[in-house]
């Protein structure tokens, strides 16, 4: 892969995690109940996805609009794991050390919320109990359930980036 390529797919990684942590700072500043609101977590997710996908099509018109499979993928998923893990790094700071309250009040909000969205599919009690039991036994911005939640993140995103690079990949035919 071309240097200027991966340092593309580097750059948009950075400008991604700054994006995703000026707005979790925002968030924890303005108002923490958005912390558990699933319409901004879907909207996350689509900005985290759209980013992947400029970033690729950047990657392309540097190179003269082709794309092999292996350059479509890495830069899609250099930039998403970029900005994701910036972002994971500010929360963990975030929650674990400038605010651990507000570490426990999103753990009260997602309570709430599992309890809701559970009951609204008709779970049964002891379902809902055990499932808040798991959720008040965790500190989701621990080191270990950060290095997890971003495990599961990475294969997420590896899905949808070998989705992107089959969609993005242009062979050169005089290659």
């Amino acid at each position: 892969m071309e240097k200027s390529i991966k340092s593309s797919a580097i750059n948009y990684g950075l400008y991604l995690g700054g994006a995703l942590s000026l707005i979790t700072i925002a968030i924890w500043f303005v108002d923490i109940n958005l912390m558990a609101n699933m319409w901004l977590g879907i909207f996350l997710l689509l900005a985290i996805i759209a980013f992947g996908v400029v970033s690729t099509a950047k990657s392309k018109s540097l190179n003269g609009g082709f794309l092999s499979f292996k350059e479509a993928f890495s830069s899609y998923f250099i930039t998403v794991a970029i900005g994701i893990g910036i972002s994971s790094i500010v929360s963990m700071i975030l929650f674990n050390y400038i605010d651990p309250e507000a570490a426990k009040q999103i753990q009260q909000l997602t309570v709430e919320s599992t309890i809701n969205m559970m009951e609204g599919f008709g779970a049964p009690a002891e379902a809902i109990a055990e499932a808040v039991e798991k959720i008040e036994s965790q500190n989701q911005f621990s080191i270990v359930n950060t290095l997890k939640s971003l495990a599961w993140g990475f294969l997420f995103q590896a899905i949808i980036g070998l989705i992107v690079a089959l969609i993005m990949k242009k062979s050169d035919p005089d290659a």
